[in-house]
């Protein structure tokens, strides 16, 4: 039987459709016979004990330039849903941290994918610190001190927003590089945010490990390589996907952090390994199924879905 399934996300007019890993779930979830809703974040709401969201109904197909058909404008009751999908983008701010609020008033009598209790506690850049030692050297701090004597320790280090995404505000720093100070006056004087400082791994020349799990486990992986003079790897600012092998090191980190995951309903999680060191575990709106479809064959979406409706079914994972 199909499900009712709303796609709480960012305009889908604007959506790479060979890339955006909402889209080829929304595929995939029309493919198995269930119903789809669609509305963007500034559409949700709270009225008088109900959480409510004026949106569309939605199908969508593969065509380049004409990718999906809205229904009439409506409200719904979210309750009255099967499933929600929370994926619009970060920046991780008050706004998305309310969105969480409110998705976790219907969850999980109406399933919310990911958990939105767990995002919001398990932002991309502080769940890898409940696993020290799978990660490189990392600090997080809005004290110049800490960030100086860090450095000091470390060599040359990757300075960034705590609660950025898509590469920006990523700097790097080398040992003499005198601009450590003038950045964090940059950061401080526009945001209260903390930055996050890790050591400089020099094998993110040869790519950023992408690596995809559904309910905690490992279904396979993608690298991403930094265009020519860029340190930062994401797709967002030039990175090139290409194929690549999942490790014994790969398998060995999805081992340890699986049963985390699947324990706090992250379904859909993109965890970024450089060399053999675990940097990010990305629980907001992971990518990168699309290219793993196309440079395996494994249908990450299809493999996300019989999670999910196990979940629902209130079925454990096989």
């Amino acid at each position: 039987m199909g499900l009712k399934v709303a796609f709480q996300m960012d305009p889908i007019g604007a959506v790479n459709i060979n890339a955006d890993s909402t889209f080829r779930i929304a595929l995939e979830a029309q493919e198995r016979g269930h119903e789809l809703f669609y509305y963007t974040p500034d559409r949700l709401s709270y009225q008088e004990g109900r959480v409510m969201a004026r949106g569309w109904p939605l199908s969508v197909r593969r065509v380049q330039g004409d990718h999906f058909t809205l229904g009439s404008e409506i409200e719904v009751d979210l309750s009255s849903f099967d499933v929600v999908w929370l994926r619009q983008d970060p920046p991780f701010d008050m706004n998305y941290i309310t969105t969480t609020h409110l998705l976790e008033m219907i969850h999980p009598r109406t399933l919310v994918v990911n958990d939105p209790n767990w995002v919001r506690n398990s932002p991309e850049k502080l769940l890898v610190l409940r696993f020290p030692d799978l990660t490189p050297p990392t600090a997080i701090a809005r004290d110049l001190p800490t960030l100086r004597a860090f450095r000091e320790r470390h060599g040359d280090i990757i300075l960034k927003p705590l609660y950025g995404n898509g590469g920006a505000g990523v700097f790097k720093l080398s040992m003499d590089d005198g601009n450590l100070a003038s950045l964090f006056e940059l950061f401080t004087g526009f945001s209260r945010e903390p930055l996050i400082v890790q050591k400089y791994l020099p094998e993110v020349k040869n790519g950023d490990k992408r690596v995809i799990l559904v309910d905690g486990e490992c279904v396979g992986a993608i690298n991403r390589v930094p265009a020519k003079g860029e340190t930062r790897s994401n797709m967002h600012v030039g990175g090139r996907p290409e194929p690549v092998a999942v490790t014994d090191r790969d398998r060995e980190i999805c081992a340890r952090i699986g049963p985390t995951l699947r324990e706090k309903g992250l379904v859909f999680v993109g965890i970024d390994v450089i060399g053999d060191w675990l940097t990010e575990i990305n629980v907001t709106s992971p990518t990168g199924i699309q290219e793993l479809e196309r440079f395996d064959g494994t249908n990450a979406a299809a493999l996300v879905w019989s999670a999910v409706e196990r979940r629902r079914s209130g079925r454990e994972a096989p």
